[in-house]
């Protein structure tokens, strides 16, 4: 089974700022980021890695946005959210990486797969890429990541931390 993902802004700039932001692309045989989802991230500072990224080398993986599906649309979500929902919405087997808790509502409805940022870092650990998950956890907690922390706790121990 193919792993293919189209990402949002909050996992790129979190993954971008604790320095893991090459564990998408290794991570997944097929990676998009909606120009939406860039426009959102150029908006914020200058300094942000994720911007210097999308510049360099995640510039191969940003595609123009699909038009907005109409119920995805009636959300009212944020661009980049909108862009991720759409891009899965309409290109079967895709899973959205975001954070937002009302576009993951959204997509539970739609029918699309989801993960956050947790669940990235969880599939790098499994998959041998970091040696602890819990150390890029609290890293991206201390970088602006809102969970609560029994979430971390749990899914932590998932892969046997």
């Amino acid at each position: 089974m193919s792993n293919k993902w189209v990402v949002n802004a909050s996992p790129v700039i979190l993954l971008a700022k604790v320095g893991h932001l090459a564990l998408l692309p290794k991570l997944t045989d097929q990676l998009v980021v909606p120009a939406g989802v860039v426009d959102e991230i150029q908006a914020g500072p200058v300094s942000d890695p994720a911007q210097a990224w999308l510049r360099g080398e995640g510039a191969r993986w940003v595609l123009p946005d699909l038009p907005p599906a109409p119920s995805v649309a009636a959300w009212d979500l944020g661009v980049g959210e909108t862009a991720v929902l759409s891009w899965a919405r309409q290109h079967q087997g895709f899973e959205a990486i975001l954070d937002d808790r009302a576009a993951r509502k959204c997509a539970a409805v739609e029918g699309i797969p989801t993960r956050g940022t947790l669940g990235v870092i969880l599939a790098a650990k499994v998959r041998g890429l970091i040696p602890s998950a819990r150390a890029v956890c609290d890293s991206v907690v201390q970088a602006g990541l809102r969970i609560h922390p029994a979430v971390v706790r749990d899914a932590l121990k998932l892969v046997g931390e």
